[in-house]
């Protein structure tokens, strides 16, 4: 299986399921300090030039591969990829199943300024403050989207593609 979290810019709320999904963070159910949101692989890492990049973070227990992918703000990127991947999977008989995972239902909107001003304007005094205050609100609703994720991931038998919107799951 390939597990695709993906949102607008792919580094706060992809990174943090990425670490939930990996197991680096240690303590799903509680709220997360400063120093373990800063020390996540890729959050707050990336930049424009990524976006449209599939961001490898490691394989889970499972043996699955785990990406993040930022989308930017084109509606069309995940159902042509999804679309894609069915063809591939069909012309080629692969059995790998690809699940694309929507974080940005959890995206709160001091994360959304703060990305703002640290990844889009390079202010990192304003921006990294705001998005420590956001990953602290989002990173419980992160935690369960992420498994619900590997729940339906591993329930459902067809299809090979599975995309989740994740819209019960707004910050």
């Amino acid at each position: 299986m390939i597990y695709v979290y993906h949102d607008f810019g792919g580094t706060h709320t992809t990174s943090l399921a990425a670490a939930y999904h990996l197991n680096l963070v240690n303590h799903p159910e509680k709220v997360l300090e400063r120093d373990e949101i800063l020390n996540i692989p890729y959050f707050n890492k990336l930049s424009k030039r990524d976006a449209g990049r599939f961001i490898f973070h490691g394989i889970d227990r499972e043996g699955h591969s785990v990406y993040t992918l930022g989308r930017r703000s084109s509606k069309l990127v995940i159902p042509s990829l999804s679309h894609f991947s069915e063809i591939i999977t069909e012309l080629n008989q692969l059995s790998e199943r690809i699940i694309f995972s929507n974080t940005s239902p959890v995206v709160p909107f001091a994360m959304t300024l703060g990305g703002f001003f640290s990844r889009g304007l390079k202010l990192d005094a304003i921006g990294v403050p705001l998005l420590v205050i956001g990953a602290k609100q989002c990173c419980l609703h992160i935690s369960q989207l992420v498994e619900h994720t590997k729940e339906i991931a591993t329930k459902t038998t067809e299809p090979q593609v599975i995309t989740i919107d994740n819209d019960k799951f707004q910050a």
